[in-house]
């Protein structure tokens, strides 16, 4: 236990350049809190004391903004930054070193039954007031933008963003994307610009008839 907390806290660090030390991420962040809350209450949950489990969850959700259901599977180093807000469902899986930030829900959609919350692997960084819902798989070292709305399978290494998101980033590179929802092309324009070929074509064959006309009076002449 106390090395998992150790470990907690020096993720919190490294990732947090307003640490200072140690004692301060201990004793002053409400992310961490919440996360040593979930650990008692995660315990409690798996030998069956369900109603404890959740008296505690409930508390830790009062004492810091941040609430976790005891079900939840986390694994080690989350960093939850600033904390207010953020609701990690029951059957959430979170993998190690992931990161998020305040406002994020990892909820379900109220259609799925058993596995109802997303799955983040490691490394997985999701961004303040994203909302990630569904039971589907966020791929480890995937970024998460903030005010994103996850419905689908987010793959490794990718950038999603929007509402609701879509991918524009695989392994550092822009994703070319048809669900450019801002520059679609116009339809009514799309179809003035084929109807005026039309008319050239038809004005082009038109004019050529009517030399060919022409040239046949000349030659009865």
């Amino acid at each position: 236990m106390f090395k998992r907390l150790r470990y907690d806290i020096n993720a919190i660090k490294e990732r947090d350049p307003a640490a200072r030390s140690s004692a301060e991420v201990f004793l002053l962040y409400s992310g961490l809190h919440a996360l040593i809350y979930y650990r008692f209450s995660h315990w409690l949950y798996r030998h069956r004391c369900l109603f404890l489990a959740r008296m505690v969850s409930q508390f830790a959700r009062f004492m810091t903004g941040v609430e976790i259901h005891p079900g939840a599977t986390i694994g080690r180093g989350l960093f939850i930054d600033h904390g207010s807000g953020v609701v990690i469902g029951e059957t959430a899986v979170i993998g190690d070193n992931c990161t998020i930030y305040q406002g994020v829900t990892l909820g379900g959609t109220g259609k799925d039954h058993g596995k109802r919350h997303p799955t983040l692997e490691d490394n997985v960084l999701i961004g303040s007031g994203a909302k990630v819902l569904g039971p589907f798989t966020v791929g480890r070292n995937s970024r998460i933008a903030a005010g994103a709305v996850v419905l689908e399978e987010v793959p490794p290494n990718a950038t999603a963003v929007g509402v609701p998101a879509r991918i524009v980033r695989v392994n550092g590179r822009r994703v070319d994307s048809d669900m450019d929802q801002v520059h679609i092309p116009d339809p009514v324009s799309q179809e003035l610009c084929r109807m005026r070929g039309m008319i050239e074509r038809l004005e082009r064959e038109l004019n050529e008839l009517k030399n060919a006309e022409g040239d046949g009076q000349h030659e009865n002449l």
